[in-house]
């Protein structure tokens, strides 16, 4: 991968889909929500289907998306107790550790930055013990607006002090990336294997990887065993 670790001083990264694999969420949301407010309502799969990612679509690029309480009141599910009964699904992608430590050996500033619910947030830091490897988390619940707002990357410098032209992105959302471009983030990668039971597609306008092997100097393209 062509990119000078000298120039960068801050690495930026999403959670879910990026670090984390994203079947958990995918199953979560398109599976296992609809089964239980299925039984809740005692309607057919099929019907708790269609209504629900209709309900899901309408609060596409808000904090809604993300946000459980809302969900739970919405639904009348209590979704954070849902999520834990399907926690097993939480996984970590290969070489994100040792990505990770790499970037703490060479002195990188290395931040979680995800849309993320806090109560999601509890849930997987303490399942996957990956929040020791950064300098901090931080939520778009905190920063008052999701990441695909445009103003969101520059809300974000009043929690983190970084440099664009210094700073590198790495996300499974093009939308995502798109809005870090206009801001002026200068480094940016997506993450094209964000789910173990997906085949990756490459984008098409940013510089794809499947792992993070491929970013670490040295480690080539490795892939999992």
């Amino acid at each position: 991968m062509n990119i000078d670790w000298n120039c960068i001083d801050t690495v930026l990264l999403d959670m879910d889909g990026t670090l984390l694999d994203r079947h958990f969420d995918d199953h979560f949301w398109l599976e296992h929500v609809p089964k239980r407010w299925a039984d809740q309502n005692r309607t057919s799969l099929e019907f708790a289907k269609e209504h629900l990612y209709a309900l899901f679509r309408s609060q596409e690029n808000t904090l809604n998306w993300t946000d459980l309480d809302y969900w739970s009141d919405r639904l009348h599910l209590d979704i954070p107790l849902l999520k834990q009964e399907v926690e097993h699904l939480i996984a970590v992608h290969p070489f994100v550790v040792e990505f990770l430590l790499y970037l703490k050996q060479h002195g990188k500033s290395a931040w979680l930055v995800t849309n993320a619910h806090s109560k999601t947030l509890d849930l997987k830091m303490k399942k996957t013990r990956l929040g020791p490897y950064f300098n901090g988390i931080i939520s778009a619940h905190q920063v008052g607006l999701p990441k695909e707002d445009d103003r969101f990357w520059n809300a974000l410098q009043d929690f983190i002090s970084y440099d664009p032209d210094r700073t590198l992105l790495g996300e499974d959302s093009e939308t995502n990336l798109g809005t870090a471009e206009r801001f002026g983030i200068r480094y940016l990668v997506y993450i094209s294997r964000y789910s173990s039971v997906v085949i990756p597609t490459p984008s098409s306008n940013y510089l794809s990887i499947n792992y993070f092997s491929q970013l670490i100097p040295g480690h080539g393209d490795k892939a999992a065993d």
